[in-house]
């Protein structure tokens, strides 16, 4: 099988969320202005969010794996110059770039049942080479034998890679010149003369960024019709990063997370479990975007499973709290999550006088700063987005 989805026979959903899939993305938060913004710059990038949500889509429509869907999203926004991850990428203080990723399910994949359910997920970290980090955590992901870890970096990581299928690059494919010189400016050099082996672009970057200096990712998370919810997230990282910086896209449970477990909530929650049956486990996704290094100290990403597991929070609450402490350490940034229960409550509830009925699947996105570029589309198959912090999706 290749890097990305292909159709094939996959096992029929059994849970009472049979049918119910969604995906939500982000582009990256950070301090980007309205006022300072035009129309052809947030056009674009809605454009660019609309694309992900589609190509992702596409998957889960046919039935296909939240993994797959996340990274047929991601790497749509990594093929973009406009966001902060592949070809998008910022800069270290060398100049380099050196890219991150990582993979989380809550359950392993269908498509792949071999997968030990305590394999997870995996992260990857200064990469220089691979064209799409996405990929490369997929296949790492699915190959257990050859990379037992749940973190790996740099040559190793792509060469093992590279034997699985995934397309390396020379390193001046990253390279943008809009991001060149917002390197340069941020450490005060000249901007002048660009390097000589980038002195153009094959695709240049159709318009300036919004984002300036930006700390951001890309990320998805995707529930799929057997009730798997994948959590990706890609990055260039920070601009003018120190060389060899890691941060929380990486590292299990800063910037990513998703996991299930029984349902154990309150005694609402219990009781209506076991009045209408429901067997189905709790699963929760998580991706994460703003100053890394706070979403570290934080362990944001599995704080907000816990806040959901344990204090019974729901997933609007439990994000949104999580987001708050960021900003009281000194931390900006957003995180998106989705959850498969509608806040723990079964989908399927019988109601007496009209039947069946079900209960919206949750998604969250709550930011602490002037911007998230994010987006969500359901089974109606309508892609909305939006990008400040006062907007609406629409």
């Amino acid at each position: 099988m290749g890097i990305l989805w292909e159709k094939q026979s996959l096992p029929q959903p059994t849970s009472p969320s049979t049918g119910r899939y969604a995906l939500v993305i982000h582009g990256g938060a950070g301090t980007m202005s309205k006022t300072g913004s035009t129309p052809s710059q947030r056009a674009a990038y809605k454009s660019g969010l609309r694309a992900a949500l589609e190509a992702g889509y596409d998957v889960l429509r046919d039935g296909g794996e939240a993994m797959d869907a996340v990274v047929a999203a991601v790497s749509t926004m990594e093929d973009n110059p406009l966001f902060n991850s592949g070809k998008g990428a910022v800069f270290n203080t060398a100049g380099k770039n050196e890219l991150e990723a990582s993979l989380m399910l809550s359950k392993p994949p269908a498509s792949h049942p071999e997968i030990p359910a305590s394999r997870r997920g995996l992260g990857v970290t200064l990469m220089t080479r691979v064209r799409n980090p996405s990929h490369l955590v997929r296949a790492l992901y699915l190959s257990p034998t050859a990379v037992p870890h749940a973190f790996l970096s740099g040559a190793t990581a792509e060469d093992i890679g590279e034997s699985l299928g995934v397309q390396l690059v020379d390193p001046s494919y990253f390279f943008t010149e809009h991001r060149w010189r917002e390197h340069r400016r941020g450490l005060g050099l000249p901007e002048e003369p660009l390097p000589a082996l980038v002195a153009f672009e094959d695709h240049p970057t159709p318009i300036p960024p919004l984002d300036q200096l930006p700390t951001g990712t890309v990320g998805a998370v995707a529930l799929d019709v057997r009730g798997c919810i994948a959590a990706l997230t890609s990055t260039g990282g920070r601009t003018n990063k120190t060389v060899g910086r890691i941060g929380d896209t990486p590292s299990m449970g800063s910037g990513f997370w998703a996991e299930e477990w029984n349902l154990e909530g309150s005694w609402v929650q219990r009781v209506l479990g076991r009045l209408f049956s429901s067997e189905e486990p709790k699963a929760v996704g998580v991706s994460g975007t703003g100053d890394g290094d706070y979403f570290i100290r934080l362990a944001t990403a599995a704080t907000v499973a816990r806040r959901v597991q344990y204090l019974h929070e729901s997933l609007e609450d439990a994000t949104r709290r999580a987001v708050e402490d960021l900003l009281t350490e000194g931390g900006i940034g957003g995180v998106i999550a989705l959850d498969n229960l509608g806040n723990g409550i079964p989908f399927v509830i019988l109601k007496a006088s009209e039947g069946l009925f079900t209960v919206p699947l949750t998604v969250a996105m709550p930011l602490n700063c002037p911007g998230m570029y994010r987006g969500v589309i359901r089974e109606d198959g309508v892609p909305k987005t939006a990008i400040f912090a006062d907007d609406v999706l629409d």
